[in-house]
């Protein structure tokens, strides 16, 4: 596989990370994703098999850009 079919975006300034997905060279956007939850049901609202596996398995269908996955909200720089 070139690329991996989902991407999940950087964190966003108010939080979250932008979900997209490729099918047949044409990018869609799912959402925006604030925890695993919500991107596990991204992928189940468009009939992906086994979402759950696919997100908590680590797989590498799906691209994190920016950050750590699983993380959805910045780090606060407070002490």
């Amino acid at each position: 596989m070139e690329h991996a079919p989902i991407l999940v975006h950087r964190i966003t300034s108010t939080g979250g990370r932008r979900v997209v997905i490729r099918i047949r060279g044409i990018d869609t956007v799912l959402g925006v994703a604030r925890s695993d939850r919500d991107l596990i049901e991204f992928l189940r609202r468009i009939d992906v098999p086994d979402a759950d596996d696919l997100v908590l398995g680590d797989s590498p269908a799906i691209a994190w850009q920016g950050g750590n996955p699983h993380v959805y909200e910045a780090e606060s720089d407070e002490t």
